[in-house]
């Protein structure tokens, strides 16, 4: 490291905005990336920065409340960029309208799915309870589904955890996923790649069309609602059934 770049870091390794200027260099990096392998999904710019930024982390010895002091600014600006997803949504109103009917059953079918289907294969391979709970909000947006998992039971950093992995491995997959099934309706795109993938598959349905990034922000929406609802009735139910 130069002496012009060690200055540096040990001004910022002493200061929050550590955390911030790792964020948005690391996002820059992995953008870069993405972009100079023609936006392929296996290079997924959050995927590749996340990766990033652990190393760093790492290599440093920088503690993760450190790093977050800076980041937590990154985090907050998650509340306003929601809100605004209802912008491109309300240009979609008219085929919005047409499609409410299938929309709302697929809505009740995918969040259940997504839910239980982790649940269940969790089960299935010996998970403790603690896991289980932690695991079957996995494609809700992350502040929903920790809110989940602690009511729950379950551990809110896990599910943090598995949330993520949820959205990358969707943002990356989902492609090859629409071309195995024929899926080309940029609407149905969106809304499921929204519903199991949350806000990480929601920014890739974006960099597609406004309108797979209009329905992917209606799904997510809706998933996190309906899964907070739903499922505090339906797994201790389920438990009980099972003699858990």
């Amino acid at each position: 490291m130069s002496p012009r770049l060690d200055e540096i870091w040990v001004y910022l390794s002493t200061t929050p905005l550590l955390g911030l200027t790792l964020t948005l260099l690391a996002y820059q990096a992995a953008f870069w990336v993405y972009k100079r392998c023609g936006f392929h999904p296996l290079a997924n710019p959050v995927l590749i920065s996340v990766a990033l930024l652990a190393s760093i982390l790492l290599v440093t010895g920088t503690p993760y409340q450190t790093y977050f002091d800076g980041a937590q600014f990154v985090h907050f600006l998650l509340g306003p960029a929601t809100v605004a997803l209802a912008i491109p949504l309300y240009a979609q109103l008219p085929r919005l309208k047409a499609m409410a009917l299938p929309l709302g059953i697929a809505l009740v079918i995918g969040s259940l799915t997504a839910a239980l289907s982790a649940y269940g294969l969790g089960a299935l391979l010996g998970a403790s309870r603690e896991s289980l709970m932690s695991l079957a909000p996995k494609s809700v947006t992350t502040p929903i589904a920790m809110g989940i998992a602690e009511r729950l039971g379950g551990l809110p950093s896990l599910t943090a955890v598995l949330v993520i992995s949820t959205g990358i491995l969707g943002a990356v997959g989902a492609r090859y996923i629409y071309r195995l099934l024929r899926i080309e309706d940029h609407a149905v795109r969106g809304f499921a790649i929204g519903i199991a993938s949350h806000g990480i598959g929601t920014a890739r349905a974006f960099q597609v069309s406004e309108q797979t990034g209009a329905f992917a922000a209606l799904a997510m929406g809706l998933n996190g609602l309906a899964t907070a609802l739903s499922l505090p009735w339906i797994l201790p139910w389920i438990e009980g059934l099972l003699g858990r």
